[in-house]
Formats: structure tokens, C-alpha cells, sequence
């Protein structure tokens, strides 16, 4: 049954009535300020350590936190890219989907309580159907187990519980956590977006966040730092997600792999808090580790408007010492240029979002490629793009569209990202103007962002919807492989639900009018803060302020559940049923996996995240959109040593069943940045669960690779890429030389004994990023099993 806070939200949280419009009073910010003393006073040990250089504002906020820097740091030098560094976070967001199985991990840990402050937030097990009311009512119905969980697990552990309907992680966490110099973990892909407020927020998987939970040293390979250099001033139609359009299609979704975007400049301080967090936030669709910025007027602006005043003031002091921008003379690993007066719209897509067009030649390539010339929806807000000032200037658009007679052609849908947010639209009659011009203004929530949308239309047609999302990959946001998602500016959406034309330049092209005239947009305008100030909405959603744990409460599963399910123990891949000693047992290869395969492809999201809790179910969808690169096929694979009463083909997950049945571990062969896109765990948990021991890629994802270290699963890379094609399925593969690196040889190199189905056998050389400690992940079977080692 309903729990009695989902009760008491369901009762009255869910009437608009109850949207109270006042201002944002200043809170307690106790919990939320950073301890700049500790950390400037860490900082300068980490400096006489390993010299007085000059560091970036993304070293100072990284070795500010280092854990115990004279103990870690005894070799007296950090080097980017190549060394590990044993950090500890200061806060821990996990949304829903997530934190199912980072608590599931968490409770097999063996804490009666969280080392640092955490938040859950419910946003993204909620449909979009038919509106927010409706949807919100239906998706705490049909997700009842999955939030009662949830919730009795935060009151458990003393974890703030962001209720259904609240908003979507990462604006909450900008709006109420976030602060510059903070470093703070995410079990999100898109968490970096908390990185507008000038601090390092990392997108990880759950045990990664575990890691945070329970006082234990997080480690990072200390990234690269690339120097964005931002000069002029964006004007016209150029917005922030212009800025970072423009740079994915220059960094393309591996240059940011291993580095952190450092952005500087006089360009920086013409922005807004919420614009930075924009660019922040699709930090991820470059595979940066995540983004920053320089404390500026903005920020403090922000901090002051969303009550954290307390915040902003010990900023300007901390800031006046020099912590929250980089030295002088600071040398970056690379440097970018961009001139925003010059910086024009990009339109970026299909499939992937770093194939950026800028929207002058945007119309050209609709016609090169022949592509129809239409617009099939219009989708605007997400974590991405759903700020006051995103919202206001989309806002003034639709008035002048209004003046002029017209409605959306298409449908247009608006997601806040926020119950703050959207209270402050209903207040300041934003949301009056987008639904007088046809807008269905959705729950507070991810949505169709995130695949969360029930479309009915254009089912297996070809098709192209314009968004202001972060993400495209095919299938991703209706399951239809076949639409096109072109991600643009939300302003740049909103033209174009109004013309229809895929085509259409708003800078240059008018509408035809019914009465034979033509109407043509003025570039539009919107406000960076309410002058009213925000209000809060339905507090009911919100949860108290840093709750104490009761640690009578009873976590509730139900023993018959197909949503949750308690974790088991994965295996050490040594031991007495392993011949080969300390290394790993002899491998078969499942598939050799062509070309793009993102977390969405391991392990789909949409209709499977309603197992999000529970690993037997969900790893029923392993790997179903790889294509296999022996025959091209999708969700194919071949069993050569299969049994009379099967077949050599199957799809992935069957194979794969088929190959726990026989207690034979497996290998897979991937291609080039393995893993890209969300921080999704299940990507890594579920090929551990059937059985797989080692992947051998040309190149990984950084949290994917770290996710595979944590449970267990050892991530090997092609010294030589065209070894790839060279081992396919049924192969037998041996490690070579993991013994020794497990032995405590730190130069031991890993070599592949390949054993063809034919018989014959050669040797491959790898490559591989383990540390110290992640081996001892991998002797002890995954991270949790040696934490809890620990712990007992």
C-alpha cells in the first residue's frame, strides 16, 4: 500500500491550489556550505607536496578535497591523466532509477547511517501521457513499491526524499545544493550540471556513490584539463546551449573522455548561473568527467535568489583568497577559443550529439539528405534547458506568435524542471502564454527525455522532433528508431513549432499568414531571474532539511516483487574452482560488438526502468540493440558449443543464460568508446550477472569503465586496434601476466592467449587503467564485496 507520505502528497500536494506564491525566504545553510577553512587549509599541504605551481580552478576544488594528501601523495607529485586520487565528496544526488540499486548496494554494506549528506530524487519513473496532473497521479500509482522503498530507506539512512512531482535532479540539486567549490557526486551522467555554480559535480554509478556513503576514499585518475576561453558576448539568437552545440560538434563524444572543461574568460562572467549550468550539463555528451567555471556576479545573483545568501557570502570570502578561479600563469592541457559574438545557433543530430550543423546551413543539409521537410514535435525544458530564463525567453516568442494569429503546428510539449520553477511560470503567467498558443505543459520530471513518453504517433515511421534535450541516440525518447531527434536551443524549438518546417532559419525566414501577409520572429528576450523572486509551490514534495536516520524503519520489499530485488554477492572470479590461480579462468567470447554502443544499447532505459531494482529482470534486456559484427545482425548472437535441443543462434541475453547454465565465463570484444552516454550501472551490472569476466575494447567511456572495475569485471584495451576483429565468438581467451599485476608488479603487462574454434592460438598485447585499489576490487569479485570486507 501507499506509504503515509505518498498518502498525505497524493491528498493534497497534487491540487494546483495548493501552489503557495511567495517569495524564497533565506534557510539554514549549514549543511550545504562548503567548509572552505578545511579546504583551503587541505590545498595547501597538497601544494607543498608537490610543488607551488600554478593550478586550475578544477585541481584547486579536486586536491582541496584529497583524502589524507600526505599519506596518498607520498610519491610527492601528481600527474594529470596518469595519476589516481583518493578523494572525499561532500555530498551524494541520486535520482530514482538509480538509486534503487545504490541503496540495494549501500544496505549490504553494513552503515546504519550516510558519511555525508544525500538526496533522492523521484523524476524519472514518471510517464508522459497526457499532462502533468494526470500523469503524476498514474506514474505514483503504477511506482508505489518503487517509492515506498525509496522513501523508508531514506528515512532509514537519514537521506532527504525529493517526493514525485518535486522536479528533476539536477535542477533541484542547482537550486538548493549546489555550491561553488563543492565537490559532489551523482548517480547521473548529467549531474556535472551543478557545475553552473562553479564546482566539480561527477556523474558516477552506484557503487561509485557507495563509495561516498560510506566514508570510503573515492578514486579518480586525476583528469586532463582542457581551458575553454570565452570572449565577446552572445547575442541574436545564440543562447548557452548554442555554446556547448558548437563545442561537442568540435570535441566530438570522445574528446572530453579523461578531462575536465575548465571555462575562462571574459566571456564567462556575461552569463548567467543557469546558462553556465547548461553547458555544464552536456559536459556529458563530450564524455568530459565534468565542467566548471570561475565564481561570478551570476552566481551570487542565483545563491541569494534561491535563498542561500549564507552560501553567497562565505563564496565572496573564500573567492577574495583566491579559491574559486584559477591561478595565473595556469597551464592547461589544451586550450579552446570561442568568440560568442561571433557563435551562431547549431542544430545538432541526428543519432548523436555531436553532429552539430549551424542552423544557416541547417535547411541546405535537410535537403542534401533528403529528409522530410517537417517537423513532427516539438519538445522543450529537461534538466537541460527548463530555467527561468529559458523559460521566459520561450515565453516571448509565444506572445509574438500570439499577436500575430498563431498556434503550434505540432505538438509542443514543455517540461519545468522544477516544482520552483514551475510555481514561479503559473505565478508570472509564463505558463498562461504557452498553453494559450496550444503548449501541454508535462509533470516535473524527465520524461520524454529520457525515453518517459507515451507516444502514439508515427510508430515506425521515419520521422524528425526538435528538442532542447542533451541526448539523441536512436530509440532513445519514443522507442521509435527511426525519429530523428535534432537537439537545439529551446528557443530555436519553439520557432520551429510554429513554422512545422524542419527547415526553417527564425533569423531569416517569415511565416505565411492566413491573410496573406507573413510574420517574421524578433529574436527573443527573456529574464535571468524572477523579479518577484521565486516561489516555492507544493512543499509537500519537498522533504525536511537534513533528517536524522531511524534506524528501526523497516526498508520495505515485498518478497513476491518483480520491481526489487536484494543483492546478491558476486563471486571472486579466484579461487579454489579457478585452476588458473590469480588469473582469470579460461574465457569464451559471447560477441564481438560493431560500431556505436552506448549504456542505452546495454541496457535500455524506457519501459525497462521499472526494473531498475531488480537485476534478474532487467537483465533480460542486455546488450538488445548491439549489432554483432559477425553477420551485422541486431540482438543476434551464436553458441557454437550449444546443445542438441538449441540453436547456434540466439538473441544476446539467451546466449548469455546459456552460458551461466554451464558455469562458463565469458568475454565480450567492443569497439571504440564502449559505454558513451548515461551513467547507468545496469550496463555493467548485468553482463557480471550472466557471467562475463573481462571486456577488451578499443576504447571506453570513462564511467562505464569505472563501473565495470566496480563489479568485478576486468576492462582491457587493444594495444593494437586492429587486434579487434581478429577474435569473435566461441573463441577461447587467457589472461597472461594479471597474476603478476595482482602480485603487486605495478609494470605487469597484460597479453591475450587466443584460442581460435579452429585451433589455432596466437598472443594479443592490452593495455589497462587499473590502480592498486581497483585490484583489489577485482580479487575480492567487485568493490562491495571488499568495502564490506572492510567494514566487518
Amino acid at each position: 500500500m501507499l506509504s503515509s507520505a505518498v498518502k498525505r502528497w497524493a491528498a493534497t500536494g497534487c491540487r494546483r491550489s495548493f501552489a503557495s506564491h511567495v517569495s524564497i525566504p533565506e534557510r539554514d545553510c549549514s549543511s550545504i556550505t562548503p567548509p572552505y577553512e578545511q579546504l583551503l587549509d587541505n590545498l595547501s599541504v597538497v601544494r607543498k607536496i608537490i610543488g607551488d605551481r600554478p593550478l586550475s580552478l578544477a585541481e584547486k576544488i579536486l586536491y582541496s578535497h584529497i583524502h589524507n594528501p600526505r599519506e596518498t601523495l607520498a610519491d610527492g607529485k601528481i600527474k594529470r591523466g596518469e595519476s589516481y586520487l583518493q578523494l572525499k565528496p561532500e555530498r551524494v544526488a541520486m535520482q530514482d532509477a538509480s538509486a534503487q540499486m545504490a541503496l540495494l548496494q549501500f544496505m549490504s554494506a553494513g552503515m546504519d547511517r550516510c558519511a555525508v549528506p544525500a538526496s533522492i530524487h523521484c523524476d524519472h519513473l514518471i510517464q508522459a501521457v497526457e499532462g502533468a496532473e494526470s500523469d503524476l497521479q498514474r506514474s505514483i500509482v503504477t511506482n508505489q513499491e518503487v517509492f515506498d522503498f525509496l522513501e523508508s530507506a531514506a528515512r532509514k539512512y537519514g537521506i532527504e526524499f525529493w517526493r514525485p512531482g518535486s522536479g528533476i535532479i539536477h535542477q533541484i540539486v542547482l537550486e538548493n545544493y549546489a555550491a561553488p567549490g563543492m565537490l559532489m557526486l551523482g548517480t547521473d551522467s548529467h549531474t556535472p550540471n551543478a557545475g553552473g555554480l562553479g564546482m566539480l559535480a561527477i556523474g558516477v554509478g552506484g557503487a561509485d556513490a557507495v563509495d561516498a556513503l560510506t566514508s570510503t576514499p573515492w578514486e579518480l585518475k586525476a583528469p586532463q584539463i582542457v581551458g575553454v576561453h570565452l570572449t565577446g558576448e552572445l547575442s541574436g539568437w545564440a543562447t548557452p546551449k548554442d555554446l556547448i552545440l558548437h563545442l561537442a560538434g568540435k570535441l566530438t563524444v570522445r574528446g572530453g573522455t579523461g578531462r575536465i572543461l575548465e571555462y575562462f574568460g571574459p566571456g564567462v562572467f556575461n552569463q548567467s548561473c543557469t546558462g553556465l549550468a547548461t553547458v555544464a550539463n552536456m559536459g556529458a555528451e563530450v564524455g568530459a568527467t565534468t565542467s566548471t567555471f570561475p565564481y561570478t556576479p551570476g552566481m551570487r545573483a542565483y545563491l541569494h535568489a534561491t535563498g542561500r545568501t549564507p552560501v553567497a557570502r562565505a563564496a565572496d570570502k573564500a573567492a577574495e583568497r583566491g579559491f574559486l578561479q584559477a591561478d595565473e600563469g595556469v597551464q592547461y592541457d589544451e586550450i579552446i577559443d570561442i568568440n560568442l559574438s561571433e557563435l551562431e545557433p547549431s542544430i545538432n543530430g541526428p543519432f548523436t550529439p555531436d553532429l552539430a550543423t549551424p542552423l544557416s546551413k541547417f535547411g541546405g543539409l535537410v535537403q542534401e539528405k533528403g529528409w522530410k521537410d517537417e517537423v513532427s514535435a516539438a519538445l522543450i525544458g529537461s534538466c537541460t534547458n527548463s530555467s527561468y530564463q529559458d523559460m521566459t525567453s520561450v515565453a516571448d516568442l509565444a506572445r509574438q506568435a500570439k499577436a500575430a494569429g498563431l498556434k503550434a503546428k505540432v505538438p509542443f510539449l514543455c517540461t519545468p524542471g522544477s516544482e520552483q520553477i514551475r510555481a514561479t511560470m503559473e505565478r508570472d503567467k509564463v505558463t498562461d502564454v504557452l498553453q494559450d498558443v496550444g503548449a501541454l505543459v508535462l509533470a516535473n520530471a524527465c520524461g520524454p527525455c529520457i525515453g518517459q513518453w507515451k507516444r502514439e504517433d508515427r510508430k515506425g515511421e521515419e520521422n524528425a522532433i526538435l528538442t532542447s534535450f542533451n541526448r539523441n541516440f536512436k530509440s532513445r525518447n519514443d522507442g521509435n528508431s527511426k525519429t530523428m531527434n535534432f537537439l537545439a536551443s529551446p528557443t530555436l524549438v519553439t520557432a520551429m513549432a510554429f513554422s512545422g518546417k524542419l527547415s526553417f532559419n527564425p533569423v531569416t525566414d517569415s511565416i505565411p499568414l492566413p491573410n496573406g501577409q507573413s510574420f517574421k520572429f524578433s529574436p527573443p528576450k527573456g529574464q535571468d531571474l524572477p523579479s518577484e523572486g521565486f516561489t516555492p509551490g507544493r512543499t509537500a514534495f519537498y522533504p525536511a532539511p537534513t533528517p536524522e536516520p531511524q534506524p528501526e524503519t523497516e526498508i520495505i520489499i515485498r518478497p513476491d516483487s518483480q520491481r526489487l530485488e536484494k543483492l546478491e554477492p558476486f563471486p571472486s572470479h579466484f579461487g579454489p574452482h579457478n585452476p588458473r590461480g590469480l588469473e582469470l579462468p579460461t574465457l569464451k567470447v559471447l560477441m564481438r560488438v560493431r560500431g556505436k554502443c552506448t549504456t542505452d544499447h546495454i541496457s535500455a532505459a524506457g519501459p525497462w526502468l521499472k526494473y531498475k531494482g531488480h537485476l534478474t529482470n532487467i537483465s533480460e534486456n542486455l546488450l538488445i540493440t548491439a549489432t554483432n559484427d559477425e553477420g551485422g545482425d541486431v540482438n543476434v548472437a551464436f553458441d557454437h558449443d550449444h546443445r542438441d535441443n538449441e540453436s547456434v543462434t540466439d538473441t544476446i541475453p539467451n546466449v548469455a543464460k546459456r552460458f551461466k547454465a554451464r558455469n562458463q565465463p565469458w568475454a565480450l570484444i567492443v569497439d571504440e568508446n564502449y559505454g558513451e552516454g548515461s551513467a547507468r550501472e545496469h550496463a555493467a551490472l548485468q553482463p557480471r550477472f550472466y557471467g562475463c569476466a573481462m571486456i577488451v575494447a578499443r576504447s571506453f567511456a570513462r564511467i562505464h569503465e569505472t563501473n565495470l572495475k566496480k563489479q568485478g569485471i576486468l576492462p582491457l584495451w587493444f594495444a593494437d586496434k586492429a587486434d579487434y576483429s581478429r577474435i569473435g565468438a566461441g573463441d577461447s581467451v587467457e589472461t597472461h601476466g594479471l597474476s603478476d599485476l595482482l602480485n603487486g608488479k605495478p609494470d605487469a603487462q597484460i597479453t591475450l592467449k587466443v584460442t581460435k574454434r579452429t585451433g589455432e592460438t596466437f598472443e594479443i598485447p592490452t593495455k589497462h587503467t587499473m590502480s592498486k585499489d581497483q585490484l583489489k576490487w577485482l580479487r575480492a569479485g567487485s568493490a562491495l564485496n571488499h568495502i564490506r570486507s572492510q567494514v566487518n
